[in-house]
């Protein structure tokens, strides 16, 4: 995953025609489950953009990212872009392996 620390990184993720983006705290225990679930997605889809901004340690672009997606902030919190608009978002135990293959294929 590409982390977001700079305004041009994440104008990259905002560029691309299809992107995963992961908000993360390093911090939360409930995000190392839904990290684990992210890389599991990832493993067996290598050719998927990903994104990953740490919530805490970005926090202006964690807040600039909610607010250009329309999706407020939340951590864990996975959001699938087309062509740099939020087409879904699952945060918590909502994020799996299972749902992201879903709702990345058909978003």
């Amino acid at each position: 995953m590409r982390r977001i620390l700079t305004d041009q990184d994440m104008e990259a993720l905002f560029r691309a025609p299809s992107a995963i983006l992961y908000k993360h705290s390093p911090t939360w225990p409930v995000c190392a489950a839904a990290l684990d679930e992210v890389e599991a997605f990832l493993a067996a889809h290598a050719d998927v953009q990903a994104y990953l901004v740490d919530v805490r340690a970005e926090q202006p672009l964690s807040q600039q990212i909610a607010t250009r997606t329309g999706r407020r902030q939340e951590s864990p919190q996975r959001i699938v872009l087309r062509s740099g608009a939020a087409v879904w978002s699952a945060s918590r135990d909502d994020i799996t392996a299972g749902a992201i293959l879903r709702n990345f294929s058909t978003a």
